[in-house]
């Protein structure tokens, strides 16, 4: 058994390093090792309820991950993307694939609207993770590639409530419209009522406990309880999680939830691929090879011609256009997890050779995106598709408002400064690890979350950007924090200007040695400034106690310390 392990994680480090050579996402590298180490190619591992157990928890976190992106004032501001370009692929998409579907095959009318249906649906975990590879997710493109995907996944909860009428077990088609009315109903009042009245005073409680494992598993606990409560209405768990990321988004711990639980969704996702790779059949390929092929290519030239119609015609400039259709022309998880729930509970929608096949399909158009791209990229670089130009606004949707100034501690100090820095309408974002003053500070209005100040990815999840960011203040009583806090924003944008407090000269110096422009020693400066008020009182001219301050403060307090 360790052997085979040894083989296992030597042949994903290869197949990584190689990939990552030629400029290839890390994606296509986890789906080769689960094909090379699955039962068809070196036999390591059969694809067993364990490996699958560990991909479901793969797609549960990827779900929670993307639930955290999604709060309803952002629905409502990406409203138009979401709902009009997304619905728009979705309908080009099947108004393409229905007639070479039903030409090509003996599928009845509502089997094959479902097929066109599964395959309009795009992988969300490949292409996320191919963005954020890319370092895309918050470009213009990328914004629009997560409009869609958004908007498909908020789509399969209704394909889900209508898969009895596609099946042809139910003829009903007004009750299975007033069912889907009702669960999306109860969904929304579930984010409102749970989020407000039971998740926020929870993650408070959890948080006055100060302990990184509490933190940790009442996040878990969440994900799993909401799984659960979607698995036993007959929803797949998957959505469960969405649930539980949106009702997460909704609170001002979101930026640490989202530090915490990264690692972790970055190694069970890469188990999900694995275990995709695994379970494509190979006896199946060679035994169909000519109608896999055909249908691959047919699938991503139509999903492709169609995406970049519906962006060409929504004014999206010409090469957006092109990479957001290549992204999205394969097929997703969605439509696996449908064949594998037909197949399972016996419902022969479509002949279940057909559903083999289209798994088929499916899981090789998700390995050869990244495939694609990396050809896409050589040709551009080369100058050869797109003479290179600067990105463009895709649309004249808002954007999210990012800070210029990121307040490290909302104390005294902070607060004041958020005050200073909202008079002249300066936008912040303020950050601290007191809850109570966490939740005082925005019953006032400020703009303050729930974070470690010293972790770089709550920094950067909160606005921290090297061009963007004009300014950091550290305003943290607590010296050794400071000097965290200093190196891991050093860590995301190098050449920030931080300014901090300081209690005394001692880490006044120190923080200065760390690369901060200002370190006020709150001890000398509260001295010198009632020095001031002493002066002034007796007589003393004001040029003549501007001259002394000066004096006091050359040097970083030099005639102070001797």
């Amino acid at each position: 058994m360790s052997l085979s392990i040894l083989i296992f994680f030597g042949i994903a480090f290869v197949l990584i390093f190689m990939l990552r050579l030629v400029r290839v996402g890390t994606l296509l590298a986890f789906l080769l090792a689960g094909v090379l180490s699955g039962p068809y190619v070196f036999g390591l591992f059969e694809l067993t309820d364990i490996w699958k157990f560990l991909g479901d928890i793969g797609v549960m976190f990827l779900w929670f991950t993307i639930g955290l992106e999604i709060n309803i004032k952002r629905l409502w501001q990406m409203r138009r993307n979401i709902f009009g370009l997304g619905a728009a692929q979705i309908l080009m998409v099947v108004a393409m694939l229905f007639p070479i579907l039903f030409g090509f095959t003996n599928w009845s009318i509502m089997g094959t609207i479902m097929v066109a249906l599964l395959l309009a649906m795009s992988s969300t975990s490949a292409d996320l993770q191919i963005l954020a590879d890319r370092n895309e997710l918050q470009s213009d493109m990328g914004r629009q590639t997560f409009s869609i995907l958004l908007f498909q996944d908020l789509l399969s909860i209704p394909l889900l409530a209508m898969l009895p009428v596609f099946a042809g077990r139910s003829v009903n088609l007004g009750a299975n419209v007033i069912d889907v009315a009702v669960m999306s109903a109860g969904l929304i009042l579930g984010v409102v009522v749970v989020g407000r009245w039971l998740l926020n005073p929870l993650m408070r409680a959890v948080t006055k406990l100060k302990s990184k494992e509490a933190f940790l598993l009442a996040i878990m606990l969440n994900i799993i309880l909401w799984a659960v409560v979607m698995d036993f209405i007959g929803l797949p768990p998957g959505m469960g999680a969405f649930l539980a990321g949106m009702l997460m988004s909704e609170t001002i711990y979101r930026h640490q939830v989202r530090a915490e639980i990264s690692p972790y969704a970055i190694m069970f996702l890469a188990f999900f691929f694995i275990a995709l790779g695994m379970g494509l059949d190979l006896k199946l390929l060679a035994a169909n090879w000519l109608v896999i092929a055909g249908g691959l290519i047919a699938l991503i030239v139509v999903k492709f011609s169609a995406i970049y119609i519906v962006a060409r015609v929504r004014h999206v400039r010409s090469m957006d256009a092109f990479m957001l259709a290549l992204i999205l022309a394969q097929g997703g998880e969605f439509g696996l997890l449908i064949l594998q729930t037909l197949r399972s509970g016996g419902i022969e929608a479509i002949p279940f050779k057909h559903a083999e096949i289209l798994t088929a399909i499916i899981i090789l158009s998700i390995m050869m995106t990244p495939v694609l791209l990396a050809i896409v990229d050589r040709l551009y670089r080369a100058g050869k598709l797109f003479p290179k130009s600067n990105s463009k606004k895709l649309n004249n949707a808002p954007a999210e408002i990012k800070p210029l100034v990121i307040i490290c501690g909302f104390g005294r100090v902070g607060q004041i400064i958020a005050k200073m820095l909202a008079a002249e309408n300066i936008p912040y974002a303020a950050i601290d690890l007191n809850v109570d003053s966490i939740m005082q500070g925005r019953d006032e209005g400020f703009n303050v979350y729930y974070g470690d100040t010293s972790n770089p990815q709550v920094l950067r999840d909160l606005g921290l950007a090297p061009r963007r960011t004009r300014a950091v203040v550290v305003a943290l009583d607590n010296a050794a924090t400071a000097k965290r806090t200093v190196r891991a924003v050093h860590s995301v944008a190098p050449r920030v200007r931080i300014f901090a407090r300081a209690r005394n000269l001692t880490e006044s110096k120190i923080l200065l040695h760390e690369g901060v422009v200002t370190a006020l020693p709150e001890t000398v400066e509260s001295s010198l400034m009632l020095g001031r008020g002493l002066l002034a009182s007796i007589g003393v001219l004001p040029d003549e106690i501007e001259k002394i301050m000066a004096g006091m403060r050359k040097d970083n307090y030099a005639q102070l310390e001797s």
